[in-house]
């Protein structure tokens, strides 16, 4: 089965490099891109995404503000934030909004490709300071 992602970012070399990354995954597809979190929601909307892979910081709306808004209109699609927020903190609000998965762009290199096979399986995967670290609770 194909896992369909969309790839949202302010800035396109970042969307780029993550999609460099993705597309070496035989099963999975980047359908899409966005540049802030409106037009996510514009396109989640028209490509119907299995996974997005969100940041937190970007222009119009923020990642944390899209996230709260698509859980309501797509319950079925998993988020994951990709963010520089290296931070427990920003973490947890990231799951609190919604998101199943969480990692650094630091670390994006190391961590993306498990992170986006663990939230297609609607498992939580997180990951700061240079190690996986548990769900908060």
């Amino acid at each position: 089965m194909t896992i369909r992602i969309l790839l949202v970012d302010d800035h396109p070399i970042v969307r780029q490099g993550l999609k460099t990354l993705l597309e070496g995954h035989s099963e999975w597809q980047v359908i899409g891109e966005a540049s802030d979190g409106a037009e996510a929601i514009e396109k989640a909307k028209d490509l119907h995404p299995d996974v997005m892979v969100l940041d937190v910081t970007m222009p119009r709306m923020n990642g944390l503000e899209a996230c709260r808004l698509l859980r309501r209109q797509a319950p079925g699609l998993e988020i994951l934030f990709v963010t520089q927020h290296d931070s427990p903190q920003m973490m947890r609000e990231a799951l609190d909004a919604g998101a199943r998965g969480y990692v650094v762009k630091s670390n994006a290199a190391r961590d993306l490709l498990a992170a986006v096979e663990a939230v297609s399986q609607h498992r939580v995967f997180t990951a700061l300071h240079g190690r996986t670290v548990p769900e908060l609770t």
